[in-house]
């Protein structure tokens, strides 16, 4: 069975993050992903915006403290996670949300508001942090391993090489 969620998107509001009693930081991100349809009976273009709540834990959770704003574009890989609760009224109820494995910071450092701050990602290049099973290189970044203490650093992204410039596989989508 495959449980697998993949969102390009923009932070709405700034992260909510909290340290919970043992230590551990959990970070919530509300995530705008925006999809835009042709209408081919008007001619018009429509764009339908969809919201997900992120969570993210330890690792993640302290990146997102330290570089994550509104306005942030991130790619999220995780999972859905359904939970129930009872609110004060006694009725059930349920949310729908992502549990992320790996984060990528996007885009250019001047477009992250958090940029001041000395965010990772420069260029047009991704900041890679996530945290996995067996850990090592994926997604052109490191992912952290789910042993490995939350209080380490993030690192670089390897290098990539350049693609000549004829070649017809580069292609812009």
């Amino acid at each position: 069975m495959v449980n697998k969620v993949i969102l390009v998107g923009n932070v709405g509001i700034d992260p909510e993050v909290r340290t919970l009693e043992g230590g551990t930081k959990v970070a919530r991100v509300r995530l705008a992903t925006t999809e835009r349809l042709y209408d081919r009976s008007t001619n018009e273009t429509k764009e339908h915006t969809e919201w997900h709540t992120i969570t993210l834990w330890r690792g993640l959770a302290d990146v997102v403290d330290r570089y994550v704003r509104k306005g942030t574009q991130l790619y999220i890989e995780g999972r859905l996670r359904t939970r129930e609760w009872t609110d004060k009224d006694n009725n059930k109820r349920y949310t729908t949300e992502i549990l992320a494995d790996t984060m990528n910071l996007l885009g250019r450092r001047s477009d992250n508001p958090a940029s001041d701050a000395g965010t990772p990602s420069g260029g047009y290049g991704a900041s890679s942090y996530g945290q996995a099973q067996g850990g090592g290189y994926a997604q052109g970044g490191y992912r952290q391993p789910a042993s490995q203490p939350s209080a380490a650093t993030p690192s670089q992204p390897a290098p990539q090489p350049a693609a000549p410039a004829d070649d017809p596989d580069d292609l812009p989508f």
